[in-house]
């Protein structure tokens, strides 16, 4: 399975943030969209990510304030990236070594979306219960011992 393959899925509705923005409106942003994640922008150009794990170690930095910074003073200035094309497996191989949660989806320099840890995991169960529905079914459809045997006969 494919980048593509979730992506076609879940659409391609993304979030995104400039990096001179108030870091204050942006945790605004991401609280009104119910949203963990922005993808912060620079002259059309992705620089970063911005998480609530972001926020959260800037907040606790400051005294429990988001003050007069903005998103650049908080943001992940290297995120991992992948592009449609990469293999779900290696997608989850790598937001587990990083502990990443969320992971910007590019193709050459344009933004195609973003996959969550929580998508990566649901096409995972999705898949697996796919596949044992159709083993189950198959499984259900084999033939008994008597059914194989009385076919050998005839034969």
């Amino acid at each position: 399975m494919k980048v593509s393959d979730i992506l076609r899925v879940k659409g391609g509705t993304v979030f995104t943030v400039d990096v001179q923005e108030p870091l204050s409106l942006a945790v605004e942003t991401m609280a009104q969209k119910d949203i963990g994640s922005l993808v912060v922008i620079e002259h059309g150009d992705v620089v970063g990510m911005l998480t609530f794990r972001e926020v959260i170690q800037w907040v606790v930095k400051n005294q429990g304030s988001t003050g007069t910074a903005i998103v650049r003073t908080a943001m992940d200035d290297a995120p991992l990236t992948c592009t449609p094309e990469t293999d779900l497996d290696e997608v989850r191989r790598m937001m587990l070594e990083r502990h990443a949660r969320y992971m910007p989806v590019m193709s050459k320099r344009m933004l195609m979306g973003v996959v969550s840890f929580y998508d990566v995991a649901k096409a995972v169960v999705d898949s697996q219960n796919f596949e044992n529905k159709m083993l189950k079914a198959y499984i259900r459809d084999w033939p008994s011992e008597q059914e194989a045997d009385s076919a050998e006969v005839s034969k």
